[in-house]
Parts: C-alpha cells; sequence; structure tokens
C-alpha cells in the first residue's frame, strides 16, 4: 500500500515538473512581452526580475529587438535549469516504477544538481549582456553593465552541491543493492 501511495506520488511530481518547466519558460516570454503587468504583479524569473526592477518606469518600453533579445538572452540560464528539471522528472518516473535504487535514478540526480550549478552560472554570465542590451537606447551615462552575485545563487550553488553528494551515495546505494541481490 505504502508503494503505491509513493508510486502514486512520483507520477504526480512527474507531471508537476513538467508543468513548472513550461510555465516557468512561458512567464519568463511574458514577462519581456508585457513588462508593465509584469512590474505591476511581479512576474518574472531570477535574472528577469532582476533585470525589469532596474528600469524606471520610461526605460519598461523595448523596442521589439530588445524583447526579443531579452527573452533569449534570460532563458539561457533557464533552459539550463528546464534540463535539470527534466532530469528530475525522470528521476521521479523511475521512481514511479519502483526503480528506488537504480543506477539511472543516481545518474539523473546527478543530472539534476549539476544543471543547477549551470543555472546559477549561466545567470552570472548573462546577466551584464543583459543589462547592455537593455539599455543600449539610454543616453551616454545612463548605460548600465550590471553583474550580481545573489544569496539565492549561493543558496542554490549550496543546494547543487548536497544533490550532487546525494546523488553519489545513491550510486553506492545502487551497487550494494546490485550487489545483494545477487548473493539472494
Amino acid at each position: 500500500m505504502r508503494t503505491n501511495r509513493l508510486a502514486l506520488y512520483s507520477q504526480r511530481m512527474a507531471a508537476i515538473t513538467l508543468l513548472f518547466m513550461v510555465a516557468m519558460m512561458a512567464a519568463n516570454a511574458a514577462a519581456w512581452l508585457f513588462p508593465d503587468v509584469a512590474s505591476r504583479y511581479g512576474l518574472g524569473f531570477a535574472l528577469t526580475q532582476r533585470q525589469m526592477s532596474s528600469l524606471s518606469e520610461e526605460a519598461m518600453y523595448l523596442t521589439a529587438w530588445q524583447s526579443l533579445g531579452g527573452i533569449l538572452l534570460s532563458s539561457i540560464p533557464l533552459l539550463a535549469l528546464a534540463a535539470g528539471l527534466a532530469n528530475l522528472r525522470q528521476l521521479f518516473k523511475r521512481y514511479a516504477h519502483g526503480q528506488y535504487f537504480s543506477n539511472e535514478a543516481a545518474v539523473y540526480l546527478g543530472k539534476a544538481g549539476r544543471a543547477v550549478a549551470l543555472w546559477v552560472l549561466l545567470d552570472f554570465l548573462c546577466e551584464p549582456f543583459l543589462s547592455l542590451l537593455m539599455t543600449i537606447n539610454a543616453p551616454v551615462g545612463q548605460r548600465l553593465l550590471t553583474l550580481s552575485i545573489t544569496a539565492p545563487s549561493f543558496v542554490a550553488l549550496f543546494l547543487a552541491a548536497c544533490i550532487a553528494i546525494i546523488a553519489r551515495i545513491l550510486s553506492q546505494a545502487s551497487e550494494v543493492d546490485s550487489e545483494n541481490r545477487t548473493f539472494v
């Protein structure tokens, strides 16, 4: 009975993870296409939110190519995060089939951890380019080049390291489980 409930929860988490990936990318694009709505309701995600909040009211009206560039540049880190979530989704699917100590589960968990670390790195690297893109039409002296390291970035890196270590532990557990099955 307990494993059936755990399988059901894992299936639900796999579906929720997929929905979150789609919603995250859609919300990011919508924030660039409708910046006034995004700023009013606090929509946006990570890099997009930081950049939108740094703009003045009149600077928020970007040209079409700036909006498209904003969508593309801010989506680069989100694609890394989406890849991590896709690996997490595969992990939940494995768990839904009862594959708790499989080597594949450890691999998916490890990839999810690395993707979170890559998300933080790409967020850091894309920010200066995005800030330049957004202020390129501003008068000289009002253009910005921003670079930020935030507390959530450190938390995300810490969690990525924890996930990577847990993935290694799961890999070891998979090997032990495999050895135990050969003896039985």
